[in-house]
Protein backbone atom coordinates (compact mmCIF):
# COMPACT_ATOMS: atom_id res chain seq x y z
CA UNK A 1 0.00 0.00 0.00
CA UNK A 2 1.02 3.53 -1.03
CA UNK A 3 1.52 6.11 1.57
CA UNK A 4 1.36 10.08 0.96
CA UNK A 5 4.69 11.40 0.50
CA UNK A 6 6.29 13.37 3.30
CA UNK A 7 5.58 17.19 2.93
CA UNK A 8 8.99 19.15 3.95
CA UNK A 9 7.10 22.72 5.64
CA UNK A 10 7.77 25.33 4.23
CA UNK A 11 10.85 27.61 5.77
CA UNK A 12 9.88 30.89 6.71
CA UNK A 13 10.61 33.66 4.53
CA UNK A 14 9.63 35.89 1.88
CA UNK A 15 8.99 33.36 -1.00
CA UNK A 16 5.34 32.30 0.24
CA UNK A 17 4.13 35.41 -1.89
CA UNK A 18 6.49 34.65 -4.85
CA UNK A 19 4.08 32.79 -6.59
CA UNK A 20 1.22 34.40 -6.25
CA UNK A 21 1.96 36.45 -9.86
CA UNK A 22 3.87 33.40 -11.45
CA UNK A 23 1.16 32.77 -13.94
CA UNK A 24 1.86 28.97 -14.09
CA UNK A 25 -0.29 27.76 -17.21
CA UNK A 26 -2.51 24.77 -16.30
CA UNK A 27 -4.57 22.79 -18.91
CA UNK A 28 -8.14 23.66 -19.15
CA UNK A 29 -9.33 20.43 -17.54
CA UNK A 30 -7.39 20.78 -14.57
CA UNK A 31 -8.42 24.54 -14.08
CA UNK A 32 -11.80 23.91 -14.69
CA UNK A 33 -11.32 20.41 -11.76
CA UNK A 34 -9.79 23.26 -9.58
CA UNK A 35 -12.30 25.92 -9.45
CA UNK A 36 -14.92 23.21 -9.34
CA UNK A 37 -13.29 21.56 -6.34
CA UNK A 38 -12.96 24.93 -4.27
CA UNK A 39 -16.39 25.71 -5.21
CA UNK A 40 -17.59 22.33 -3.51
CA UNK A 41 -15.01 22.69 -0.60
CA UNK A 42 -16.26 26.57 0.07
CA UNK A 43 -20.27 26.23 -0.50
CA UNK A 44 -20.31 22.17 1.07
CA UNK A 45 -18.14 23.00 4.13
CA UNK A 46 -20.71 26.18 4.60
CA UNK A 47 -23.69 24.63 3.70
CA UNK A 48 -23.05 21.72 6.37
CA UNK A 49 -22.97 23.46 9.87
CA UNK A 50 -21.09 20.43 10.79
CA UNK A 51 -17.90 21.30 13.60
CA UNK A 52 -15.75 18.28 12.31
CA UNK A 53 -16.34 19.52 8.46
CA UNK A 54 -14.59 23.03 9.65
CA UNK A 55 -11.72 20.95 11.09
CA UNK A 56 -11.16 19.14 8.54
CA UNK A 57 -11.17 22.32 6.49
CA UNK A 58 -8.95 24.13 8.76
CA UNK A 59 -6.27 21.48 8.60
CA UNK A 60 -6.49 20.72 4.88
CA UNK A 61 -2.84 22.05 4.48
CA UNK A 62 -1.43 20.24 7.33
CA UNK A 63 -3.12 16.77 6.20
CA UNK A 64 -2.47 17.14 2.03
CA UNK A 65 0.53 19.30 2.26
CA UNK A 66 0.80 22.76 1.37
CA UNK A 67 2.67 21.67 -2.34
CA UNK A 68 -0.54 19.69 -2.75
CA UNK A 69 -3.02 23.18 -2.78
CA UNK A 70 -0.65 24.72 -4.75
CA UNK A 71 -0.68 22.32 -7.75
CA UNK A 72 -4.37 22.80 -7.57
CA UNK A 73 -4.94 26.13 -6.62
CA UNK A 74 -1.48 28.61 -7.31
CA UNK A 75 -2.09 29.12 -10.67
CA UNK A 76 -6.02 30.74 -10.64
CA UNK A 77 -6.74 34.23 -10.59
CA UNK A 78 -7.11 36.10 -7.23
CA UNK A 79 -11.02 36.78 -8.60
CA UNK A 80 -12.47 32.90 -8.14
CA UNK A 81 -12.71 30.99 -5.11
CA UNK A 82 -9.84 28.91 -5.95
CA UNK A 83 -7.27 31.61 -6.25
CA UNK A 84 -9.23 33.16 -3.06
CA UNK A 85 -8.04 29.56 -0.97
CA UNK A 86 -4.53 29.09 -2.47
CA UNK A 87 -4.42 32.99 -0.55
CA UNK A 88 -6.00 32.01 2.57
CA UNK A 89 -3.52 28.71 2.88
CA UNK A 90 -0.43 30.73 1.94
CA UNK A 91 -1.19 33.19 5.01
CA UNK A 92 -2.27 30.67 7.60
CA UNK A 93 1.12 28.69 6.50
CA UNK A 94 3.33 31.91 6.54
CA UNK A 95 1.88 32.61 10.09
CA UNK A 96 2.40 29.37 11.44
CA UNK A 97 5.88 29.22 9.74
CA UNK A 98 7.26 32.65 11.30
CA UNK A 99 4.97 33.68 14.08
CA UNK A 100 7.25 35.75 15.96
CA UNK A 101 8.11 37.63 12.69
CA UNK A 102 4.29 38.10 11.56
CA UNK A 103 3.83 39.45 15.00
CA UNK A 104 6.45 42.04 14.82
CA UNK A 105 5.31 43.27 11.50
CA UNK A 106 1.91 43.04 12.65
CA UNK A 107 2.54 45.52 15.41
CA UNK A 108 4.39 47.57 13.31
CA UNK A 109 1.49 48.46 11.24
CA UNK A 110 -1.46 48.49 13.23
CA UNK A 111 -1.02 52.25 14.34
CA UNK A 112 -0.68 53.18 10.03
CA UNK A 113 -3.92 50.85 9.88
CA UNK A 114 -6.22 50.64 12.18
CA UNK A 115 -9.44 50.26 10.68
CA UNK A 116 -7.50 46.97 9.30
CA UNK A 117 -6.32 45.67 12.53
CA UNK A 118 -9.94 46.12 13.87
CA UNK A 119 -11.60 44.22 11.28
CA UNK A 120 -8.56 41.62 11.23
CA UNK A 121 -9.62 40.36 15.07
CA UNK A 122 -6.06 39.77 16.13
CA UNK A 123 -6.22 40.23 20.12
CA UNK A 124 -4.34 43.00 21.67
CA UNK A 125 -1.39 42.82 22.17
CA UNK A 126 -0.90 40.69 18.62
CA UNK A 127 1.60 38.24 20.02
CA UNK A 128 2.87 35.15 17.90
CA UNK A 129 -0.40 32.62 19.59
CA UNK A 130 -2.92 35.35 19.11
CA UNK A 131 -1.90 35.91 15.55
CA UNK A 132 -2.02 32.02 15.12
CA UNK A 133 -5.54 31.74 16.89
CA UNK A 134 -7.06 34.52 14.09
CA UNK A 135 -5.60 32.50 11.21
CA UNK A 136 -7.09 29.61 12.18
CA UNK A 137 -10.31 31.59 13.06
CA UNK A 138 -10.46 33.13 10.01
CA UNK A 139 -9.80 29.47 7.87
CA UNK A 140 -12.73 28.04 10.03
CA UNK A 141 -14.83 30.42 8.94
CA UNK A 142 -15.00 28.67 5.74
CA UNK A 143 -17.29 26.34 6.82
CA UNK A 144 -19.24 28.32 9.91
CA UNK A 145 -19.66 32.03 8.62
CA UNK A 146 -20.08 34.30 5.47
CA UNK A 147 -17.28 33.65 3.13
CA UNK A 148 -17.10 37.81 1.98
CA UNK A 149 -16.13 38.04 6.25
CA UNK A 150 -13.38 35.35 5.87
CA UNK A 151 -12.07 36.94 2.75
CA UNK A 152 -12.36 40.83 4.26
CA UNK A 153 -10.94 39.59 7.79
CA UNK A 154 -7.87 37.58 5.83
CA UNK A 155 -7.56 41.14 3.74
CA UNK A 156 -7.49 42.83 6.64
CA UNK A 157 -5.01 41.12 8.22
CA UNK A 158 -2.33 40.75 5.30
CA UNK A 159 -3.04 45.14 4.84
CA UNK A 160 -1.75 45.52 8.42
CA UNK A 161 0.88 43.00 8.32
CA UNK A 162 1.54 44.55 4.76
CA UNK A 163 1.84 48.54 6.04
CA UNK A 164 4.32 47.34 9.49
CA UNK A 165 6.61 45.25 7.22
CA UNK A 166 6.98 48.08 4.89
CA UNK A 167 7.59 50.70 8.36
CA UNK A 168 10.48 48.29 9.08
CA UNK A 169 13.99 48.96 8.37
CA UNK A 170 15.13 45.47 8.39
CA UNK A 171 12.59 44.35 5.83
CA UNK A 172 11.99 43.87 2.13
CA UNK A 173 9.87 46.51 0.23
CA UNK A 174 9.33 44.33 -2.28
CA UNK A 175 7.60 41.85 0.25
CA UNK A 176 5.58 44.03 1.82
CA UNK A 177 4.18 45.06 -1.85
CA UNK A 178 3.23 41.04 -2.57
CA UNK A 179 1.60 40.87 0.91
CA UNK A 180 -0.36 44.35 -0.27
CA UNK A 181 -1.55 42.49 -3.30
CA UNK A 182 -2.76 40.01 -1.70
CA UNK A 183 -5.07 41.70 0.97
CA UNK A 184 -6.05 43.74 -2.68
CA UNK A 185 -6.91 40.98 -4.12
CA UNK A 186 -8.80 39.53 -1.09
CA UNK A 187 -10.69 42.63 -0.74
CA UNK A 188 -11.76 42.52 -4.75
CA UNK A 189 -12.70 38.96 -3.99
CA UNK A 190 -14.61 40.28 -1.08
CA UNK A 191 -16.46 42.12 -2.82
CA UNK A 192 -17.46 40.04 -5.71
CA UNK A 193 -18.49 37.69 -2.93
CA UNK A 194 -21.20 39.98 -1.74
CA UNK A 195 -22.38 40.72 -5.32
CA UNK A 196 -22.88 37.09 -5.82
CA UNK A 197 -20.40 36.87 -8.68
CA UNK A 198 -17.16 34.97 -6.98
CA UNK A 199 -16.93 31.48 -8.40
Amino acid sequence: MSQRPHHRPLAPGDRFFEGISSGASDPRLLAEAADRAARLLVRGAHDSGDDAVADRVLHLADTEGIETIAELWSSRPGDTIAGCLWRLYLLRSWVYADPVGVAREFEAGRARASVARVVSGVADPPGPEELKTMVDQVLRGIAGSDFADVLLRAAAFARVVATGRAELADTDAEAAARIQSVADQLDRAARLELAGRLT
